[in-house]
């Protein structure tokens, strides 16, 4: 059963010196999302696609009202027929402008927070690949993400993990690695990083990025 939950987005990390973190934030929606919190089911699949974005001000790009990485997330399911979960915080408490988001999200980081998560993931026994995309904050996975992985290791043993970032100079900043660390018991596929200005002013050419990047992989494209 291919089960959607549709999560509020959270976070966005700064890009201030050295490190031009990720800034594809996450709320955007993907195609027929039933009410928040609500899965909707339909055909089986066994790819499953988690990600985190968030709209609001972003760095490069202004504000926008769909998260960069939530654009890949699109494509990615689009192409490959997967289920998908948003991971959305509980409690959205992250301000919408760049510079004080970026703040929030530094402090979470230096306190290893584990911010909770809405909803229910679906059930992870059936999906043999899970694509797993983020925005690069401080050269790290969002801290909600964390609280992903390690409420799941143990569902998630034994499958393939593929790592898929936004990001405006950051690229993949280590997403595998650190993806590999936290679910050791999997296998950590060749992961993609994405300009967040490109997902969302240059569509096209990322789309054909998203493409080679699932042809490498072994995916057919359904579209």
């Amino acid at each position: 059963m291919k089960k959607r939950i549709k999560k509020m987005a959270a976070l966005m990390l700064p890009v201030t010196f050295v490190f031009l973190l990720a800034v594809s934030c996450f709320a955007g929606e993907a195609k027929e999302n039933s009410a928040a919190g609500e899965p909707s089911t339909s055909s089986g699949s066994d790819v499953l696609v988690v990600y985190f974005s968030r709209t609001g001000e972003q760095y490069t790009v202004g504000v926008i009202d769909k998260g960069n990485t939530a654009i890949i997330a699109e494509m990615i399911i689009d192409r490959t027929g997967a289920d998908s979960f948003e991971i959305l915080p509980e409690e959205d408490y992250y301000p919408y402008t760049y510079a004080e988001l970026t703040d929030v999200a530094k402090k979470e980081q230096n306190e290893k927070a584990r911010p909770a998560y809405a909803g229910e993931v679906p059930d992870l026994t059936g999906y043999s690949t899970v694509f797993i995309g983020a925005p690069v904050w401080w050269g790290d996975w969002p801290m909600i993400c964390y609280t992903f992985f390690e409420q799941n290791a143990k569902a998630l043993e034994g499958k393939t993990l593929i790592p898929f970032s936004t990001h405006e100079g950051s690229g993949l900043s280590g997403f595998d690695s650190k993806l590999s660390s936290v679910c050791p018991d999997t296998t950590v596929g060749k992961g993609l990083a994405i300009r967040g200005n490109d997902a969302q002013n240059n569509q096209d050419n990322v789309q054909i990025e998203v493409d080679n990047w699932l042809s490498e992989l072994g995916f057919q494209m359904g579209n």
